[in-house]
Order: C-alpha cells, then structure tokens, then sequence
C-alpha cells in the first residue's frame, strides 16, 4: 500500500513539474519573440497576438524540429540545405516570421482584414484559406493560446 502512494505521489509531481515546465517554456517564448511580432504588426496590419499565437502553436514555442534547426517557427514548407525534410530554412527565426507575414499579405482576406485587430476574425479567414489541413482543431488551439498567455493586450 505504502509503495502504491509513493508511485502516486511520484507520478502526480512528475506530471505538474513537466506542466510548469511547458508552461514557463512557453512564456520564454514570447518573451523572446514579442518584440518582433510586434514590430510586424505596425509593418504589415496583423496583430501581434495572431503571429505569437500561430509561432507558439506551430513549432511547439520554439521546441519543434524545424524552429530549432531551420528557424522555422511557422512550418513553412519549401527547399533547405540542412536536412531532407519539406520545409524551408531561415537564416533568422524574424526571417521565419517576416516569411509568414508575406505570405499572409498574399492573401485575399488580407485587404479586408489588414489593421483589424479583432483576433477571431483573423484566426477564422486564416483557417479558411487552408492554411490547416483540421481547421477546427487548429482555431481552437490558436484562440486558446490567445487565451492562456493573455496575447490579446
């Protein structure tokens, strides 16, 4: 019974120390990365929180594969010289989000939605261009992380 606490008592610490830990990870994260995004907001019309919100999610808050080895924080697909994967290198991770921003401005639903800042209807029209292959998952994970870390200030 003892070693059946002890087991139970181990997993539950093991579980909130890998939580804080994600969690601080994450708030590292846009520590690190707010200023560019907000730098891109005045260039380019798109609010900051949809460009953190969108880098948190798609590379893990800098922990995917490709942020850490291509500085691609937004899965950007296309040619690189580091590895065989798809997606493209930067040399910078402000060239990633310069990259995503471009694109983004590329499409239709930019004019109509350039210096808005209402973060549902950017986060709706993005999903809708196909920019996830499970939009509804990917508008729920975007919206919540908006949410969590407080992005829409």
């Amino acid at each position: 019974m003892r070693n059946s606490r002890n087991i139970k008592t181990a997993i539950i610490g093991l579980f909130f120390t890998l939580f804080f830990t994600t969690a601080n990870a994450q708030h590292s994260y846009i520590d690190n990365h707010k200023d560019i995004a907000a730098d891109l907001s005045k260039q380019y019309g798109i609010p900051s929180s949809i460009i953190l919100a969108i880098a948190i999610v798609e590379s893990g808050a800098g922990t995917s594969k490709a942020s850490k080895t291509l500085n691609n924080h937004f899965g950007i697909l296309g040619r690189n010289d580091v590895n065989n994967s798809k997606f493209k290198s930067f040399s910078t991770v402000r060239e990633s989000y310069e990259a995503f921003c471009r694109i983004l401005s590329k499409k239709k639903i930019y004019t109509r939605l350039k210096d808005n800042n209402n973060s549902n209807d950017w986060v709706k029209a993005i999903a809708s261009t196909g920019y996830s292959t499970k939009p509804n998952e990917w508008i729920k994970k975007i919206n919540s992380t908006i949410a969590k870390f407080g992005l829409q200030k």
